[in-house]
């Protein structure tokens, strides 16, 4: 259904992404604050006026540059405000005007900000994962779509199961090839979407990365020492589950069945 709420949403979720992007910016940075300074230009340093900061339409205005020193603007503002907006328009297609709306927006906020930290720095901070793993469980008790057992479930399967392959993996190679930032992560999905989700997140995230790191490989030929973030695909993994998920279970059934 199109209303001027869903107008609203898109609007939302554009100013949020604005704001993401300086969390993104900032946050790997231990010294720096995402409130202090105000927007400002990483090159030049000047503070951005007002129109400069309409979420994409100051980038298409500007033509990517900054106005005063005419330096490069990272298309990755754009993008995370863009996707941002279609998120909070998807979440309200999806739940409407309700509480699921406003804990699920900041779950989809908190995945897309570990998506960009983690592709640039292969970093996943706690300030993301810890916090999202409190709040996802204490709104299951109010959330209509996942139990407390259910989210409590998620979190120790979500956590106990990436630990368990990350040390069966250095076992067995010697190699630490999963850090604790994904482990912490998955702990966060499975508390928000509840442990019926781990199975398609892990198995959605490992196809994802294997396809993405043959391609990784194949370009940095570094063979097996190639290195790739896997929560990106973790979180992509959830997004796809929190949209499609009665369709996700109905397959998942069908397939047991013909199994």
């Amino acid at each position: 259904m199109y209303t001027p709420l869903s107008f609203l949403a898109l609007l939302l979720g554009a100013l949020v992404g604005s704001f993401l992007n300086v969390v993104i910016l900032r946050l790997p940075d231990e010294n720096a604050s995402i409130v202090l300074p105000p927007s400002h230009c990483p090159h030049c340093q000047t503070r951005l006026h007002w129109y400069e900061n309409i979420p994409v339409f100051s980038f298409l205005f500007l033509a990517g540059r900054c106005r005063s020193c005419r330096a490069s603007i990272s298309w990755q503002y754009p993008i995370v405000e863009a996707t941002m907006a279609l998120l909070s328009f998807a979440l309200f297609q999806r739940f409407g005007v309700s509480l699921a709306f406003g804990f699920y927006f900041l779950f989809v906020a908190a995945l897309l900000v570990v998506i960009f930290i983690d592709l640039k720095h292969q970093l996943i901070p706690d300030l993301i994962s810890l916090p999202g793993i409190v709040i996802g469980f204490a709104v299951s008790f109010v959330n209509p779509f996942i139990t407390w057992q259910d989210a409590a479930l998620g979190f120790l399967i979500g956590g106990g199961l990436l630990y368990g392959i990350a040390l069966g993996y250095y076992l067995l190679t010697k190699r630490v090839g999963m850090g604790g930032g994904d482990i912490k992560l998955l702990a966060m999905i499975g508390v928000f979407l509840g442990w019926q989700s781990l199975p398609f997140v892990v198995f959605s995230s490992s196809v994802l990365g294997s396809l993405v790191g043959v391609g990784t490989m194949i370009k940095q030929k570094k063979g097996g020492k190639t290195m790739i973030p896997y929560g990106p695909f973790l979180s992509v993994g959830a997004l796809l589950y929190l949209f499609y998920r009665e369709r996700i279970l109905e397959m998942i059934v069908l397939w047991l069945r013909v199994a």
